[in-house]
């Protein structure tokens, strides 16, 4: 008993640290995914931030790269312009990127002016429709640096002034409110036409790959929400958003005059600055008019002689926050950051709720199996123990008789037979006790075999009658049977199936609590033979009737009214029934006597 209760203490102990365990393992997994989820969230915007601003620097660099005075268009003197293009195209990644410039000058009736590469000058062209609306579009001082319907950058063309050495488009520092600047007349407008199916089928793939793999979708839609490029499905709730297509970098300055572009040496690319191997230094201020953002800043050239020149240049931006045409969105394929991390929680937990069920299950296997093995070792002994009475009765018998004759005590022929019958009747009792001991065995090891051959059900019956017939008789008991005439042949081993039929009968009389009537019949039933034996005995209680086959097992009841058996008989009728294909059904109610029902299939 003490040794049962450290065991129990023993598994409850664990079972109860395995379970502590997931739950420190959910809190652990909710810890860490709260920290993956921040970590990914603040990868992802950072992600989306800088590939729309290496959008925002290819546009840039094409935009800027091509910022003149009037004097070229005035002079018609294109080699500043040509200049201005070699230099791009030498540093650009995509030198298709721009489809054609056209020049529209500020004049309605002004004929456009389109830059053919190959003569390398600016030709009069058609006014196509497409020029017409774009002209429309800012003849007012308010234009939009990016037209998104048709894929071009506007650059206005301004009076070239003497105080003024070169003019940009940038984004206004915060914070700051200068005096309002006046910028000079506009002499026209410079419209960048850029290539659509570049931007989509390279520039955008190109950077989605390069921040995103196949763990995000990405989509560029327009102020009016429709989509210019996608990777995946329709984003609803992103995980991070960035503008694109924005003209107003915050640390983007370029040369002064024409003059500085052949001198350059070295270019570093680096946050959108432009520089070369001069220092440069500046100081932005800003002013706000309406829709156009102007300033200046100090601009300090040191030469290599180490010679300083200050100059001023004035800028002007147009639009402002919110202003950007396009508007990159980044979520994860799972739906959201959140939702993928979630998945990975619940699945990390899952795995671990998965072994620890399974660290459970072998936990209470190996416990029911050790209560399995102790309660067979428990019959076990109990077999030996009864068998051991069982044998011990009939050799006392034997032995008795067998002594008697030996001294001489029966002298007498009438007495010498009877003893012989006796000693006879006994060693049939432990012969046929040992049989059905190897009985057990055989079929137990698999090693039984059985010869099926063609059978008529009721010789078996009248087999099994007539061997049953000195235990009938001894006890009075009244046999009824009940064999339909004509039963169709079936497959088996005579001998088997009649050792199994003579085992219910003697369950029959062993257990007939003082009910001296037996009935044995055999019957036709649907595609099988069916042979039953049915007594008025003590019956079976209904917790016992699904155990009763198994070996050495033997009901309570029977045990405390010490019923001789050894629990074999009917685990014996159950393998042979089932080595024939059929089955043992059983009907029993305590007190009012049980009937067994071998089925064996026709044929």
């Amino acid at each position: 008993m003490k040794r049962t209760w450290l065991s129990i203490l023993v598994v409850s102990g664990v079972l109860g640290l395995l379970t502590i365990f997931v739950g420190l393992q959910y809190r652990w997994l909710t810890e860490a995914s709260e920290a993956e989820r921040e970590r990914m969230q603040k990868r992802v915007e950072t992600d989306t931030t800088r590939l729309a601003e290496d959008f925002n620097r290819e546009m840039q660099a094409a935009y800027y790269n091509f910022q003149t005075g009037s004097a070229m268009w005035k002079n018609l003197d294109w080699t500043e312009f040509n200049e201005r293009y070699d230099y791009w195209k030498e540093r650009t990644e995509y030198p298709e990127l721009i489809r054609s410039v056209v020049f529209l000058g500020k004049a309605p009736e002004a004929k456009p002016l389109r830059y053919d590469p190959t003569k390398r000058a600016f030709e009069i062209t058609e006014t196509t429709p497409d020029l017409i609306s774009l002209r429309s579009r800012f003849t007012d001082e308010h234009f939009d640096s990016v037209d998104e319907d048709h894929f071009a950058m506007i650059l206005p063309v301004y009076e070239n002034e003497k105080h003024i050495e070169h003019i940009v488009l940038r984004q206004a520092a915060p914070n700051v409110v200068p005096p309002v600047l006046r910028l000079p007349e506009k002499f026209g407008h410079l419209v960048i036409m850029l290539d659509e199916s570049v931007i989509k089928d390279r520039v955008l793939p190109d950077l989605a790959g390069r921040y995103f793999g196949r763990d995000y979708k990405l989509t560029v839609s327009n102020k009016s929400g429709q989509s210019i490029f996608a990777t995946n499905d329709v984003i609803t709730t992103p995980d991070a958003s960035a503008p694109m297509f924005n003209m107003s970098p915050n640390n983007l300055l370029f040369f002064a005059n024409r003059d500085a572009i052949p001198k350059v040496e070295r270019v570093v690319k680096s946050g959108g600055v432009v520089v070369d191997q001069r220092v440069e230094s500046h100081t932005i201020t800003r002013a706000e008019s309406n829709k156009t953002t102007t300033g200046t800043f100090q601009l300090e050239l040191k030469q290599s002689d180490g010679i300083s020149k200050p100059r001023t240049t004035m800028m002007a931006a147009t639009g402002g926050a919110g202003s950007e045409p396009w508007t990159l969105s980044v979520q994860h394929t799972s739906g959201s950051i959140n939702a993928f991390v979630m998945s990975e929680r619940n699945r990390s937990f899952a795995i671990g709720v998965g072994i620890y069920l399974l660290l459970v299950g072998g936990i209470l296997a190996i416990v029911f199996s050790a209560m399995r093995s102790k309660r067979f070792a428990q019959r076990q002994i109990d077999f030996v123990s009864s068998v051991s009475h069982e044998f011990r009765t009939p050799l006392s018998v034997i032995y008795s008789a067998g002594e008697n004759l030996a001294d001489g005590v029966a002298t007498e022929t009438s007495q010498v037979s009877q003893y012989g019958k006796l000693i006879k009747g006994e060693g049939k009792k432990l012969s046929a006790m040992v049989e059905q001991i190897l009985e057990f065995a055989g079929a137990n090891s698999g090693k039984q075999k059985y010869s099926l051959a063609p059978t008529d059900v009721s010789a078996v019956v009248k087999d099994a009658l007539a061997e049953c017939a000195p235990l009938i008789d001894s006890s009075g008991f009244t046999i009824e049977t009940d064999l339909q005439n004509e039963l169709p042949q079936i497959q088996a081993d005579r001998s088997a199936l009649s050792s199994a039929i003579q085992n219910l009968i003697a369950n029959s009389v062993k257990y007939s609590n003082g009910s001296k009537w037996i009935k044995v019949s055999a019957a036709n039933g649907e595609g099988s033979v069916e042979i039953a034996v049915e007594d008025r005995g003590i019956g079976i209680r209904s917790s016992d009737l699904r155990r009763i086959f198994e070996p050495f097992y033997r009901g309570r009841e029977v045990v405390d009214a010490q019923i001789s058996g050894n629990g074999l008989g009917l685990n014996l009728v159950k393998k042979i029934a089932e080595a024939h294909g059929g089955r043992v059904l059983v009907e029993s109610k305590p007190g009012s006597g049980s009937r067994f029902t071998i089925e064996i299939p026709q044929g």
